[in-house]
Order: structure tokens, then sequence, then C-alpha cells
């Protein structure tokens, strides 16, 4: 296994479906399902129950979903049907948000793509932490969230996960390509050989936002996964599709959190 990982959010946006034979995810894991996070299962049944007790109440479940119309009732639908419903791995089913297409899973190498699956690490609303080929149900529920009788969701995470990822970052090179609330579901007691932080600059000077900054983590976790960077080098002779390059002297390190922040000019 590559010594890196990559810190990925999950995707809005959701394919529906699955396979309704797949195991049961909340079963031990077995040679026919995936769930590398085993350990947070209790904790992942205790914030579903109580989203689905929420969700019977439909002014409690305006206060979590921040939808209206078809898009609300179809969050109460596949939350109420999480237990029973059909299962594809994490990766398939973020495949309509941006940042998953912009990675190219499907044309990477079978190298890139073994890198993605054994070293990517996505911080989910409610599950926790997952691997990209863990077997998921879909849902819908944020890491901004706030769930009634749980509370906020990131609060809810932060002492589940913080001890399994600083484990799992231990002496690896960190690609944290998290959003900021993300990041604060996370107790970071700086495990890692080094993490870095990525930010962009767009050619006139400003610093691209949503769809257009997830398209470009996108493309750099395409880059990170072919390139098997352990390390800043190879960013050198990276060839952004955009024209984004990196220069070395604009950067920071934190000798106290190890921690390097980088800006991608684009030319």
């Amino acid at each position: 296994m590559a010594n890196l990982a990559i810190l990925l959010e999950p995707a809005e946006g959701k394919q529906p479906g699955g396979n309704p034979f797949a195991p049961d995810m909340f079963d031990y894991r077995t040679s026919g399902t995936f769930n590398y996070f085993e350990d947070l299962n209790p904790d992942r049944r205790e914030l579903i129950d109580a989203l689905q007790d929420a969700i019977e109440d439909k002014d409690e479940a305006q206060s979590i979903f921040d939808l209206e119309g078809p898009e609300f009732e179809e969050a109460l639908r596949v939350n109420a049907e999480i237990y029973d419903a059909p299962l594809m791995s994490a990766l398939d089913r973020y495949s309509p948000g941006v940042m998953y297409a912009a990675m190219d899973f499907a044309n990477l190498p079978t190298g890139a793509q073994r890198r993605l699956l054994e070293n990517g690490i996505i911080l989910s609303g409610l599950f926790g932490l997952l691997r990209p080929d863990d077997l998921i149900p879909n849902y819908k529920l944020g890491m901004d969230a706030e769930v009634p009788e749980v509370g906020p969701v990131v609060e809810f995470w932060k002492p589940r996960i913080s001890p399994l990822l600083n484990d799992v970052l231990e002496d690896r090179f960190v690609w944290d390509l998290l959003p900021d609330v993300h990041d604060s579901a996370w107790e970071d007691e700086h495990t890692y050989e080094e993490r870095v932080r990525v930010q962009f600059e767009a050619a006139d000077g400003t610093a691209p936002t949503g769809e257009d900054l997830k398209v470009l983590r996108g493309q750099l976790v395409n880059f990170i996964v072919q390139e098997t960077a352990e390390d800043l080098e190879a960013l050198e002779e990276w060839e952004h599709p955009e024209g984004y390059e990196y220069d070395a002297s604009n950067t920071s390190f934190d000798e106290e959190t190890k921690t390097r922040s980088l800006v991608l000019k684009q030319t």
C-alpha cells in the first residue's frame, strides 16, 4: 500500500438504487461485503435511529434538511428506508458529485484505481468514516446538520472517529481535501508524517468555490493516485488541464502541526 492518505468529503448528490442482494452493511465484515470501519456500527445505528425518529415529524425534519418540495420528500424517503435499502460502493453512490466525476475513476489505470480505493478516506455525516469501496445505502445527512436527541452531527462524530482516523493516518503523507466543517469533526493529534492543505487561485486572483473547487479537488485526486504522490515533488511536473501550477516557494509549513499549506495558481 502506498504511504499516503486522501481525506475526502462525500457528495451531496447520490446515485439511487444498488444491489438488493448485497449483505447487510451492519454485519461483521465478511468476504461478501465491505465495511472497513465496522467499529463505528453501533454509533451509526444510534445516529440513524435518532434521524429516523426525528423525520417522523415533518417540522423536525425541516430543521435537519435545508430542502423543499420533491427534494425534501426524497430525503425523508431514503432515510426512512436505510436499513432495508440496496447497497452500492460509496464511490459509485457519490458518482453524481462533480468532485467524484472529476476523479474519473473508470479511466484510471488499474494501479491508480487500487490506490484510490486503499488510501481514500471519506468523512460522512451519516457513517462517520468510509473507504471508497464500502457498501452503503442511499441517504441524506450533512456533516453540518443537527439531529434532535443527538445534536450537531459534527460534534456527535468528533470523539468517535478521531481515534480511528488518527490511528489510520499514523506516519502517512496526508492530502487533506476536506471542507472546514468536515475537518472540524476530527480532533487531529498530528500522528501523520505530514499533512497538506491545498488552495487554488484562479488567473484573476480569486479563489474558486462551490462546484468549481470540487472539480479541481477531483482532478487533484486523479493526479495523486496516478503518480503515487507521497511528497510534493510530483506537483512540480504536473500539467494541470486548466493551467494550475505549483510554486514551491509559495508554501508554508507549521512544524508543530506538521501541516503544509500550498497554493496552486492558474497561469
